[in-house]
Order: C-alpha cells, then structure tokens, then sequence
C-alpha cells in the first residue's frame, strides 16, 4: 500500500542520519512538504537531496528550536525523532559521565518536550505525532542507564501527550525500534562487546538469532511504520507504542 502526504507539511527531527534519514526519505516518496531539524550541518545537505527545508538546531535549547521552527506555517505531522546515544555505568562516578548522562536527557527528554510544545500552535486537529522511542524503552540495557531512562520517558511522555491533546484532536504515538543497522546502533555494540569480552561480530549475530525473523534491520525500513502511523489509517490510534523490532522483544 502506498500512502500519501502531498499537501501535508511533516517536520522531522535528527533527520540528517540513520532511521531519521530513512524516515525523511519515506514521506519524501510519499509526497510530503518536508522541514528537517539535526544538530549538524549535514542536515542542509541531506535536506537538499530530498527537496525539503532544513535547520541546524540542538533541541535542548528552546531558542534554538524556535528558530528552526519559525518560517513554517502549519505543521500536520511531528516526527520527534532526535535522540544520544552514550554509555552512561552508575558505577563510573567520573564528571564525564554524569556529563554525558544529563546530556543523553536534554535531548532525549528535554529536547523533544520543547520541539512539541514549539510545534503545538502550528498543529490542528488531524495532526499527529510520532515520537521515537526504544525496545529499551521496554527492557533495559547494563551500562545505558540514561538512554534507557529516556526512552522509558518518551514512552511516558507519549501516553501522557495522548491524553492531553486527544481534544484538540491529535494523536500521539512512540515507535520503538529494534536493532538497526545506524551509526549509533553500531556503536553501542561495539562497546557492548567490549564490556563483555566478546566478539563484536557474534554479538551482532547473537542478537540477530534472538529475532523471531532474521536479518538485521536497515533505517529505510522504519519508515512503513511511521507514515501509517502519521497516516488516516491511524485515526484511531493514540498513545501506544509500537515495537518493530522483528520480534526480539515480547510486547
């Protein structure tokens, strides 16, 4: 099924890589006025190849994102999508730890509040969001305790949105990915396997046997689940998570 969003305006966050990237190239063939938000200057450049607007922005900071925000009009779809990913043990006391941990906050939770709450003027009834979350914000991970913490968050924060702005008749949702083959994703596995003395590379293949479907999932292949979440399809669905991670994770 192919779904359309010509005429709809779709603003997307931590879009220059990854599944953001993937996400913003699904609703660009799906015809979408696309507006794209990173914290780096590639953002313009991948922005360029899909015929979208773009801003550079760290969403942590609220003048910052206001600035992103400020030359659109209306906003029919949110993708809250930016996210950090850092090592964060509770047994390492050290300054750049409790550095990266607030950091991983900011953004994850902060950052995507104050995208929202910028973004809400500009939506109408029919708008939708879809917050990216996690499987770890359903599970856990030793050693990302700020990363998981926040995406337990976003998945509070979903139903939570989904309750407050039901009457104005916009639907919230989260989307929690599984392993997917990104920049951060490879990552976190490498340190993973550093900290447990095994092999990156069995690892990888030792997570991937744990799916109920093999292979490991590329970023353009989140992007189905996004345009029908944002999609009429969708209409009546709000507040819920949904896990695409083919199958490694019981919902």
């Amino acid at each position: 099924m192919t779904l359309s969003f010509s005429g709809r305006s779709v603003v997307i966050t931590g879009s220059s890589r990854g599944i953001g990237f993937g996400i913003a190239q699904g609703f660009a063939q799906a015809g979408a006025q696309l507006h794209l938000i990173a914290d780096d200057a590639a953002i313009h450049e991948r922005a360029a190849e899909l015929g979208a607007t773009s801003a550079q922005a760290d969403i942590s900071d609220k003048g910052q994102v206001a600035e992103a925000l400020a030359p659109l009009g209306r906003i029919d779809v949110l993708i809250n999508n930016a996210g950090l990913e850092l090592m964060t043990p509770i047994s390492d006391g050290s300054d750049a730890v409790s550095d990266a941990f607030r950091r991983v906050i900011d953004i994850n939770v902060t950052g995507t509040a104050l995208v929202t709450a910028a973004a809400l003027p500009r939506m109408g009834a029919g708008g939708a969001i879809v917050n990216t979350a996690s499987i770890w914000g359903r599970v856990a991970e030793p050693g990302f305790g700020a990363y998981v913490a926040s995406k337990h968050a976003i998945i509070g924060l979903t139903k939570t949105w989904a309750r407050e702005l039901g009457p104005r008749g916009i639907r919230v949702n989260a989307v929690c990915p599984g392993w997917v083959r990104t920049e951060a994703s490879m990552r976190s596995l490498g340190r993973i396997a550093a900290e447990s003395g095994e092999d990156e590379a069995e690892l990888l293949d030792s997570i991937v046997a744990g799916q109920a479907l093999p292979g490991l999932m590329e970023p353009p292949d989140m992007a189905q689940t996004y345009l029908f979440l944002a999609s009429d399809l969708a209409s009546n669905i709000t507040g819920q998570s949904l896990g695409v991670d083919r199958g490694e994770v019981p919902w």
